[in-house]
């Protein structure tokens, strides 16, 4: 389009200058001999001052064609500007969603778990009986504080401490329950005859496979690994400590996690024993699972390059065509006015 307007001008300009050429010098002396004498002179003098004066209707087009040029070189800088932010915009979205994954939280039914290893760390505290139950259901005590008889699978581990080298520790690792649907439950009981502490406590830790340790080469490391990495808790001496498990699977970008959670409730125990009895203090803890869920927390990246890479090339596609738009506009502005000056300078040669 611009080179037909090109050449269209040039031809309009090669018009101008053969009509000037043909025009003989005595050109103007015969249109003013033409004139009748009669007529004042101070009439063609005012005429001639009007068309002097009057501005040429292709220059008013050629201001305004300016005029609006301007103003659309405004509006293309103006979606420029849109365009950079939108650039600048989306690549800072892509980079916070990429670093900062979300959390998405799934809920898992099983028919039965794993069985869990339960250390429990009793101290002077002797293991009295420790059984399995099914539904909620416990039995009454019968003959409580003397041993009796049970079916846990139990592995009594001797190791050091990752946190203090010099002190030997005994646990005492038990098979936990898997069965969920059927309420699998571990009741034991513990007994201690005499303390030098203020308070009476027996630790214990939760780890997620009882055949880990089993299965391992050296189970005093294995201990110390799992101390270091799990959490302690405890449950005190005159009361029943019903502690209900829930497993928790996270995992992350690089490597995954298991973890315990756990709710308890406590109940006073009712100890009926003679008085000469009751020196030993008794412990009682039951395990089991809370539910058949497993929770899985995944760490998602929720940022999608592909849409990314859309925005970038649509907006770098107008960032191109609004500077080749503006580059044509610039070449033609300056056509325009390198026109405009031809033919003022065209015109002062015919006053001239």
């Amino acid at each position: 389009m611009l080179g037909k307007e090109n050449s269209r001008s040039y031809q309009e300009f090669n018009d101008d200058d053969d009509n000037e050429d043909t025009q003989s010098p005595g050109y103007f002396d015969d249109a003013t001999e033409e004139l009748d004498p009669d007529e004042p002179t101070g009439r063609v003098s005012q005429e001639d001052d009007i068309r002097e004066n009057s501005p040429p209707v292709r220059f008013s087009k050629a201001c305004l064609k300016n005029f609006f040029t301007v103003v659309l070189i405004f509006i293309y800088l103006l979606l420029t500007g849109v365009a950079v932010f939108l650039a600048y915009q989306t690549i800072s979205d892509f980079l916070e969603r990429f670093n900062h994954p979300v959390m998405s939280v799934t809920y898992k039914e099983v028919d039965s778990f794993s069985p869990p290893g339960i250390a429990l760390y009793p101290g002077k505290a002797q293991l009295l009986s420790c059984r399995h139950h099914y539904h909620d259901y416990i039995p009454p005590l019968v003959d409580p504080g003397k041993h009796q008889e049970g079916d846990c699978v139990i592995n009594d581990v001797t190791y050091f401490g990752p946190f203090t080298n010099e002190t030997e520790k005994r646990a005492l690792v038990v098979r936990g329950p898997s069965d969920v649907r059927n309420k699998e439950l571990i009741f034991m009981q513990f007994s201690l005859n005499e303390t030098e502490e203020d308070f009476s406590a027996i630790s214990y830790m939760l780890f997620a496979n009882f055949s880990d340790l089993t299965e391992s080469a050296n189970k005093s490391n294995f201990m110390r690994d799992c101390e270091s990495n799990y959490s302690m808790w405890t449950f005190s001496g005159g009361f029943r400590t019903w502690v209900k498990m829930s497993l928790v699977r996270t995992s992350g970008k690089n490597n995954e996690a298991i973890e315990f959670r756990q709710e308890s409730a406590v109940v006073k125990f009712n100890d009926k024993r003679p008085a000469s009895e009751k020196n030993n203090e008794l412990f009682f803890a039951v395990f089991e699972w809370r539910d058949p869920f497993m929770q899985d927390i995944r760490l998602i990246v929720t940022a999608n390059p592909w849409n990314s890479v859309a925005i970038l090339c649509g907006v770098f596609m107008a960032l191109f065509k609004a500077a080749n738009f503006a580059k044509l506009t610039i070449q033609w502005i300056i056509r325009m006015r390198k026109r405009h000056l031809r033919n003022k300078a065209r015109e002062l040669n015919q006053i001239n």
